[in-house]
């Protein structure tokens, strides 16, 4: 099924460039070159068949054909309410709440960021395959972008990797933070094999690096705004709990502050440029009342 047309017009500067190398720039993968190349008709210019290895010229339209036709086997489609920040042909970027995984698991096939995409792909007669770029824990709330097809989100897997993507995070954590900004390089490693609890590990961990700066403190709290350098699992909740200010209701690392039913983070604001237009966009999500109620004064642009 064609789900999406992509038009580029060929600038001066990629005058004489080859089509292969002009997609490349524009983050196409490997697979995604050897896809539109085994597919009739998939890759055009000025409505003509175009090979990888020719030679593009100023003033060219190139059309891509996206075709999807599978679909992801095992989540069920569900209608629960999604909060939209933004939606066009090639992403949708949601704020997902706290409490719902991102993933349909065996356990929980039925309150998924997943079940509730697979419900309103459904209603859009679309092809369904979930793509998620950036996974959040059940419990982290806020900004999240799904692709819509293998094209955007190839090319978003490659800005990750890349470190093309910026993001920002909330949390609050335990006790009053000194330093009123700072660094955390610590190597992260998985617990054990058994478990997804992750602990420093400073023999074979994976480097790990976390920026904060305290932007409000409470009585005995501090609400941080986060920048990721690195992206390992659970990295904010590891080194927050390893420089001694865990997160608040965060039962994994910080087992006897209870005070929230969940880790008190939020994922406050993505910024990228759009996989296909190159535009770009910064996507905010408000700080949930419950991590709000555990601080005091905010500044203005939180409220």
């Amino acid at each position: 099924m064609l789900v999406r047309l992509i038009h580029y017009q060929v600038k001066k500067e990629d005058d004489g460039r080859r089509a292969d190398r002009f997609l490349k720039n524009r983050l196409y993968s490997h697979s995604d070159l050897a896809a539109l190349k085994s597919t009739d008709g998939a890759l055009l210019r000025n409505g003509s068949q175009l090979r990888l290895l020719d030679e593009l010229h100023a003033g060219d339209e190139i059309r891509i054909s996206v075709y999807e036709e599978e679909s992801s086997a095992g989540i069920v489609p569900v209608e629960l309410p999604l909060s939209v920040l933004y939606e066009d042909e090639d992403l949708i970027v949601l704020n997902k709440p706290a409490g719902m995984p991102t993933h349909s698991t065996y356990s929980n096939t039925e309150n998924s960021l997943a079940s509730a995409l697979a419900f309103y792909y459904r209603k859009q007669s679309r092809p369904f395959v979930f793509r998620c770029s950036n996974r959040l824990d059940m419990d982290t709330s806020g900004v999240i972008p799904v692709a819509k097809h293998k094209i955007s989100s190839s090319i978003l897997a490659t800005m990750s990797e890349r470190r093309l993507i910026g993001r920002t995070y909330l949390a609050l954590v335990s006790g009053n933070v000194r330093c009123e900004e700072g660094t955390v390089d610590l190597p992260i490693g998985r617990k054990s094999e058994h478990t997804t609890e992750q602990m420093v590990d400073l023999q074979e961990g994976k480097r790990a690096v976390t920026h904060y700066r305290v932007i409000a403190s409470g009585e005995n709290s501090s609400l941080l705004e986060l920048r990721l350098e690195t992206g390992r699992t659970h990295q904010i909740r590891v080194h927050m709990a390893a420089i001694g200010h865990p997160l608040l209701g965060d039962r994994l690392y910080n087992p006897e502050q209870g005070e929230l039913p969940r880790q008190a983070l939020h994922s406050a604001c993505m910024r990228f440029r759009h996989p296909i237009t190159g535009e770009e966009l910064c996507f905010t999500a408000p700080l949930p009342e419950d991590i709000r109620r555990g601080i005091g004064k905010l500044p203005d642009y939180l409220l």
